[in-house]
């Protein structure tokens, strides 16, 4: 009887475990050998001081399973393989995945992923549903593992990252409430304290649905501190080269919109970059889908800038600090970045 070959997609999960126990299991029950793949996809490519370090656990996690696949596999034939994919490139969300996962079954001639239903690989949220989606229009075949999930608890926290959560959640409320009102007035400040405490008992954790470290979020802050007079630079140049333009009796403006593949992670700081691309004139972000950027540029020196990435590398100063913002080129040099519609959008 031929040999099954199984490729079983990694991520540090509860129901990560199970999922390797019944790719063995389910690969031996027609078979008398197992061939069982046993990778780890990697959101960011080595040379980002965040790869180094998912590349660091991938290794950890795939020495882990392969001693469960050796030991869930007892007297039986099986070979286990492992992998750490996506190491010299980015994966920017399922299709990415599924494409990769792809490639790697065909090279090999696997016969079926397993897919951990709790699948979540780096930052990025649990991506089953459209990963699933995208290995159908690919035409492979897979199975989703019936693992026990625990029960979720997700936005339960420890107590003191609750205390975390409700300390950041009210400064930046009454901060914000302060530059509204006046910070010098009594009764702003009694009403800001009041409003503040509000809000951070209400939407703390909705706000922060993430662990703040204690340590790096207040130098994010101010680093973010020292964003602000750059991005407002950034702002006085583009509203000087956008009037240049319209003032001019030919107005030679030319419409495009553009996609960039932005070297920040999803949720904050790919919110903070696509805010600051739409605050300076002449660019206007029209949707952020994990990393994808669409942006409209109205005129051709926006879109040079917006190539050249100088907000991207302030944002990766901000967040992840001054290596990871010098470490980078630019999305032309990396070819991340392309014109895909003229003036007829």
């Amino acid at each position: 009887m031929a040999a099954n070959r199984v490729l079983v997609p990694l991520s540090d999960t509860v129901t990560v475990r199970q999922t390797v126990d019944y790719a063995i299991r389910s690969g031996l029950e027609d078979a008398d050998e197992l061939e069982c793949h046993l990778v780890v996809a990697l959101p960011y490519d080595e040379e980002m001081p965040e790869g180094r370090t998912q590349a660091d656990e991938a290794e950890e996690l795939l020495s882990r399973a392969r001693n469960w696949a050796e030991e869930d596999a007892g007297d039986a034939e099986v070979r286990i393989e492992t992998a750490a994919l996506g190491t010299d490139e980015y994966l920017f969300g399922p299709r990415d995945y599924a494409e990769i996962f792809a490639s790697y079954a065909r090279d090999r001639e696997i016969d079926r992923i397993v897919l951990d239903p709790e699948y979540q690989p780096g930052v990025t949220a649990r991506i089953l549903q459209p990963l699933e989606r995208e290995l159908d229009r690919r035409g492979v075949s897979y199975d989703e593992a019936p693992v026990d999930r625990p029960a979720r608890h997700g936005r339960l926290v420890t107590g003191g990252q609750r205390f975390d959560q409700l300390f950041a959640t009210f400064w930046i409320s009454f901060g914000f409430y302060l530059v509204l009102g006046d910070p010098f007035y009594w009764f702003d400040i009694v009403t800001g304290v009041a409003v503040a405490g509000i809000v951070s008992a209400t939407l703390a954790q909705v706000t922060f649905s993430f662990p703040l470290d204690r340590v790096r979020s207040p130098i994010r802050v101010g680093r973010f501190i020292l964003y602000i007079p750059y991005l407002l630079w950034e702002i006085v140049r583009a509203n000087i080269a956008v009037s240049a333009v319209i003032l001019r009796p030919s107005m030679p403006i030319e419409p495009t919109l553009t996609r960039v593949n932005a070297r920040v992670r999803s949720g904050l700081p790919l919110t903070a970059l696509a805010n600051s691309i739409t605050l300076t004139p002449g660019t206007l972000t029209v949707r952020a889908d994990d990393q994808r950027l669409l942006v409209h540029t109205l005129i051709p020196s926006a879109r040079e800038d917006l190539f050249d990435g100088g907000l991207e590398k302030a944002i990766r100063f901000v967040f992840y600090g001054r290596e990871a913002a010098g470490a980078i080129a630019s999305p032309r040099e990396r070819d991340d970045a392309d014109v895909v519609g003229g003036d007829e959008l």
